[in-house]
């Protein structure tokens, strides 16, 4: 990590709980919550996040999310309202339904069939909402 990345990263961290104070009630937050108050990011807002601020010649925030969702179906898929959340942004940023389950299908073979099930799971009732939403 360089001086300069480690100044920018202890900053968005000082900014974050900063903003955390600002919010009545954030400290007893459950993710659960989140989805309903943020349920999804913007593509240009993922790019200048994460794709731009922390590695500008990196990965676009379409593959960062597939990366995501392998690693929350290795996990076991326990994280089901992030998982939830990465597929919708997933989705949002460019991925299809099938890039998704392909990176979910891949998975199976470092979490475990059930992980890759559940996973599954999750990921066809995101993708019912898209339906029903479209």
């Amino acid at each position: 990590m360089t001086a300069e990345f480690t100044k920018l990263f202890k900053q968005m961290l000082e900014q974050g709980q900063e903003m955390a104070r600002a919010f009545p009630g954030l400290e007893s937050f459950k993710p659960v919550g989140f989805e309903k108050l943020f349920p999804t990011m913007s593509k240009d807002m993922m790019e200048l996040w994460f794709g731009k601020t922390f590695n500008r010649e990196g990965l676009d925030a379409k593959t960062r999310l597939l990366v995501t969702i392998a690693a929350l179906t290795v996990l076991g898929a326990q994280a089901e309202p992030q998982l939830r959340l990465t597929i919708r942004h997933a989705l949002a940023a460019g991925a299809t339904e099938r890039e998704i389950a392909e990176v979910i299908f891949q998975m199976s073979m470092f979490g475990g069939v059930p992980a890759m099930t559940k996973a599954l799971e999750i990921a066809q009732g995101v993708f019912g909402e898209a339906e029903d939403n479209a």
